[in-house]
């Protein structure tokens, strides 16, 4: 078994990375959202477990950086990095704000239907209407697409992707 994650970790690691590369560029450019943003996520969590044979099959050879000033600007060059873009969304969350996206999907999300029909250029009636008749149960125009999803027994996602559009 050694043998086996010696021969595999590396290649593992170069073709996951691949994977990483190409799906992070694309999603980076906002190229095949739809295609690439679970591959990422998942082949990315993939990614760990070689990583960590790989690890572990060059400890030694491992710590000798942790020698040289390289390693230490390197991590913290890294977590400063990180920084830049979670303490902006941790600084805001406590004062209702966040990703904006997410704040704009949530705000969708929670308004009734009455009121988001027009930007998908419907009235409330159309919109309702179209929304049957993709399956999903409407009773008033004054129900969220939360409430929808929930009478539908289906998800918020499944309600957004079918958002009946003119």
């Amino acid at each position: 078994m050694p043998s086996i994650l010696s021969r595999y970790a590396t290649p593992l690691i170069t073709g996951l990375f691949v994977v990483s590369l190409v799906s992070g560029v694309a999603l980076f450019f906002h190229y095949g959202t739809a295609y690439f943003h679970s591959m990422h996520e998942w082949l990315s969590m993939v990614l760990i477990a070689p990583f960590v044979l790989h690890i572990w099959k060059n400890w030694r050879s491992f710590l000798t950086y942790f020698k040289r000033p390289a390693m230490a600007v390197t991590l913290v060059a890294s977590l400063a990095a990180s920084a830049i873009f979670v303490v902006p969304v941790m600084s805001s969350a406590g004062s209702g704000g966040g990703r904006p996206d997410m704040v704009v999907l949530s705000a969708v999300q929670n308004a009734p239907i009455a009121a988001i029909a027009p930007v998908f250029g419907h009235d409330a009636d159309s919109f309702a209407k179209a929304l049957r008749s993709k399956g999903f149960t409407v009773v008033s125009a004054d129900q969220s697409l939360l409430d929808v999803a929930a009478a539908s027994g289906k998800s918020t996602r499944d309600v957004m992707f079918a958002l009946p559009r003119r």
